[in-house]
């Protein structure tokens, strides 16, 4: 449990070799990266806002920023088709060039998030609370030009609590290369003046606080940076994050969710181009401004649940899963009533069960209000003025 804790962004020599991404099951390389380009789906409002002082990307870069879009748990939630268009796009960066001998370079240096793991969830039980948990930040620090060289996993509970820090004395090897030896760890916890010292029999563990970790990618801005541990644990790390990652995150953590979505409009409104559309799809609900109520069927027939699927010619459906194979299924139309706004009428309900349905007298009609949409994210203002943001599930479209 200790080396679990220990392993937080890298691996150590202890943890055995499988995962999903072993060399006979490994994704293949795209034969070019014109054909990643052409993944990036143009899109009626910008998916990369971008605050020109603090952030850029690059288009590969951003194609990895897409297929990381809508993964919980750092990877632990993702599903088979998510995990190799990850690895697709970490693939195509590692085959260009980045920074050379990134371990020489200052763009290393610093505080970095763990954005995506391979393997989030197969140590100890430790790791796989911190590491797999969105409501835990969890970061990585390098600091190689001093003295004291060091490399650091950190977990942050919050901005109340605090943080646990595992610290390792590293050197380095080569270009991309860091070698490490965890040797210390203590909680730093807000309502307390001292450190509390996490009891780690470093000296110990032996070859078992021992691992590297080499850097296959390190963007050129010094915002992305791709690393493989010593058993092949693929981790992607971030300085700075574009709107949208903000925003999923704020999500994930419950904290200041509105005061992000002000953010994120605010940034798009500047780049926005042409009228917003409302794209067709399935489009999970991830966030509402409103809590649900006590009545399933009220949450159902306004949105507050469940997948919203558009389709063609107006038509609409909200779909929630039940129990035992139940869903219930609401069906309607809208239409477009000014540039960002649509009538809508839901008035065709049922509990399905299977091929069979059982229709219930249900009608609701509210306005519409897209305020941002991209292919992968969307946030409207509908029923009573709840602002609700669903992100795409289809990946057909």
């Amino acid at each position: 449990m200790a080396v679990g804790v220990a392993q937080l962004g890298f691996r150590l020599n202890s943890t055995p070799p499988f995962g999903p991404f072993s060399q006979r099951n490994r994704p293949r390389f795209p034969k070019s990266l014109e054909s990643c380009r052409r993944k990036l789906i143009s899109r009626p409002l910008s998916s990369s806002l971008v605050d020109e002082q603090q952030i850029s990307f690059t288009e590969p870069e951003n194609l990895l920023i897409e297929a990381l879009i809508g993964i919980q748990g750092r990877g632990r939630s993702a599903s088979p088709l998510q995990l190799q268009d990850v690895e697709s796009a970490v693939q195509v960066l590692e085959g260009l060039e980045g920074v050379l001998d990134p371990t020489s370079s200052s763009l290393i240096e610093g505080r970095w998030q763990l954005i995506f793991t391979t393997r989030p969830g197969t140590a100890s039980p430790i790791q796989r609370t911190f590491v797999g948990v969105d409501f835990f930040s969890v970061f990585q620090e390098v600091y190689l030009r001093t003295d004291d060289p060091r490399v650091s996993n950190i977990v942050r509970f919050s901005d109340a609590i605090g943080e646990l820090k595992v610290e390792a004395a590293a050197s380095i090897k080569d270009g991309k290369r860091i070698l490490f030896r965890f040797d210390r760890a203590a909680f730093s916890f807000k309502f307390l003046p001292f450190k509390v010292p996490y009891p780690v029999p470093f000296r110990l563990l032996g070859d078992e606080a021992k691992g590297w970790l080499d850097t296959t990618y390190l963007s050129r801005s010094g915002n992305i940076r791709i690393s493989r541990g010593n058993k092949g644990t693929t981790f992607v790390l971030q300085k700075k994050t574009e709107p949208r990652q903000r925003l999923l995150s704020a999500i994930s953590t419950g904290g200041r969710v509105k005061e992000a979505i002000d953010e994120f409009i605010s940034l798009n409104q500047s780049v926005a181009k042409g009228e917003p559309e409302l794209l067709e799809g399935e489009w999970q609900l991830i966030w509402s401004s409103q809590t649900e109520t006590d009545s399933w069927i009220e949450n159902a027939a306004n949105g507050l649940m469940g997948t919203q699927i558009v389709k063609e010619n107006g038509q609409l459906k909200f779909l929630v899963d039940i129990l035992l194979g139940l869903r219930f299924s609401m069906n309607g139309t809208f239409v477009k009533s000014d540039t960002n706004t649509y009538d809508v009428t839901m008035d065709d309900a049922a509990i399905l069960a299977g091929p069979f349905g059982v229709p219930m007298e249900m009608k609701t009609k509210f306005n519409l209000e897209l305020l941002y949409t991209d292919d992968r994210i969307r946030i409207t203002r509908g029923y009573s003025k709840i602002i609700f943001i669903h992100l795409r599930i289809d990946r057909s479209k």
